[in-house]
C-alpha cells in the first residue's frame, strides 16, 4: 500500500475535477485495450470494437503505452486536465523542457527497453511529436469520442455524488468512500500499490480525478513541480453495468419525429447532444455537424430558453435548461428519446478475468 499523510492544510485543499480529461482517458485505455488482464470481461465489446478499427498507422501509440500494468505511463500526457482533446494536446506539447526530462528519466528507469523513438519524443524532435499528436487524435476518435457524452455524463453524476458525501461526512468520508480498495484512517489514506511506501503531503493537497478508462485507483506525483498537488484518479465504473451504460451511447442518440417536427432535426440532435454539457466542437462532433452549425443551431436553442452558454476558459460551455431537459426528457419517457441523462505512479496490482496478477509500480 501507499500511505498517504494528510496534514490539516491538505483537507482544505482537496478538490474533485470536473471531469476526466479526454488525453489522459485516451492513453490510459491503450493498455486495456492490448490486455484483457485489465478490465475483464467489462471490456470484450469496446476491445473488439476498436481492434476492428485500427490502422497500421496507430502502432506507434501501442509501443507508446504497453499493455502491461506494471509499465510506465508517460506523465506528460497526463496532465492537462482540460475539456478538449485539441486543449490538452496544446497543453502537452508546452510543457516546460523540465517536465519532459524528467519524464524521460522515468522512462529510461522504468522501461529501459522503451522504443528509442520515444526518446526522440522526449527530447523535443518535432517528426514523432508530430507523429504522436496525429495518431492520438485518430485513435480517439476510434476508441474514446463515440462515448464521451454519457462518460461526462457518468463522471458528472459521479460528482455530484461525492459532493453530497463531503457536505454530510466532511473531506473524510469523500476519502473513504473513493474506492473498496482505498481506506481512510485519519490523517493517513492508503491507496493499492505494488511497493509499501509512506508519502507526506506537506500542505500541496490533492486532486480527486474521475476515471474511466481505467480499473483500479492510480497516484500521480509530479517528478518535475513536487510541490503540485497529488492526482488521485479513481475509477467510476465498477462494474459492468456501469461500463454497458457507456457503450450504449456509441451511436448518437436519433431524436423522435415528434421532436425533430417541433424543432427540425438538426436542432433536435443538437438538444440530445447537449444532455450533457459540451463545448461547441463537441456538440459538432456528437451531432456529425460543423462547428459553426453547431452554434447557429445552440443560439436557436438558447434564444428559445432550451440551451444556456457560459464561458468556459478561451471556449464555452452548453447546457439545457430546465425547460430544455423537460423537453427532451418529457419525450424520452414516452418512449420516443435516447438515453437518459513526471511522476511517480502507483496502482495495485490488476486482477484480470482468468485470476491472473500483475504487479503495479511506484
Amino acid at each position: 500500500m501507499l500511505r498517504i499523510h494528510f496534514a490539516p492544510d491538505d483537507l482544505a485543499r482537496v478538490r474533485i475535477a470536473r471531469a476526466p480529461d479526454p488525453l489522459a482517458e485516451t492513453i490510459l485505455s491503450l493498455p486495456l485495450l492490448q490486455s484483457r488482464k485489465m478490465g475483464g470481461i467489462a471490456l470484450d465489446g469496446w476491445r473488439r470494437r476498436t481492434r476492428q478499427g485500427l490502422r497500421p498507422e496507430m502502432k506507434p501509440l501501442l509501443d507508446l503505452v504497453p499493455g502491461d500494468a506494471g509499465e510506465y505511463v508517460p506523465e506528460a500526457f497526463m496532465h492537462a486536465a482540460t475539456a478538449t482533446l485539441d486543449d490538452s494536446l496544446d497543453h502537452t506539447w508546452s510543457l516546460p523542457r523540465r517536465q519532459w526530462r524528467a519524464d524521460l528519466h522515468a522512462t529510461r528507469q522504468l522501461r529501459p527497453a522503451a522504443p528509442r523513438w520515444i526518446h526522440g519524443l522526449h527530447a523535443g524532435e518535432r517528426e514523432w511529436s508530430g507523429v504522436v499528436h496525429r495518431t492520438i487524435r485518430r485513435y480517439h476518435d476510434l476508441a474514446v469520442a463515440p462515448y464521451w457524452a454519457q462518460l461526462l455524463a457518468t463522471a458528472h453524476t459521479d460528482r455530484t455524488q461525492r459532493a453530497l458525501a463531503a457536505a454530510d461526512t466532511g473531506v473524510g468520508g469523500l476519502l473513504g468512500t473513493l474506492h473498496p480498495e482505498i481506506h481512510w484512517d485519519s490523517p493517513v489514506l492508503s491507496v493499492p500499490c505494488a511497493l509499501s511506501a509512506e508519502l507526506e503531503l506537506k500542505g500541496r493537497g490533492m486532486v480527486l480525478v474521475p476515471t474511466f478508462f481505467w480499473p483500479r485507483p492510480l497516484v500521480l506525483s509530479d517528478n518535475a513541480d513536487p510541490e503540485r498537488p497529488l492526482v488521485l484518479r479513481y475509477p467510476i465504473a465498477r462494474d459492468l453495468a456501469a461500463y454497458q451504460a457507456v457503450w450504449s451511447a456509441a451511436a448518437p442518440a436519433e431524436p423522435d419525429g415528434a421532436l425533430a417536427a417541433l424543432l427540425g432535426a438538426t436542432r433536435a440532435r443538437t438538444l440530445h447532444a447537449a444532455a450533457s454539457p459540451a463545448g461547441t466542437a463537441e456538440l459538432a462532433r456528437r451531432t456529425r455537424t460543423s462547428p459553426a452549425t453547431a452554434s447557429h443551431h445552440a443560439t436557436v436553442l438558447r434564444s428559445a430558453g432550451l440551451l444556456t452558454t457560459e464561458r468556459d476558459g478561451s471556449g464555452v460551455r452548453h447546457a439545457l435548461t430546465p425547460m430544455g431537459r423537460a423537453l427532451l426528457h418529457g419525450h424520452a419517457r414516452t418512449g420516443h428519446g435516447g438515453p437518459p441523462d513526471s511522476s511517480a505512479q502507483c496502482h495495485g496490482d490488476e486482477r484480470g478475468g482468468d485470476g491472473d496478477r500483475r504487479a503495479g509500480h511506484q
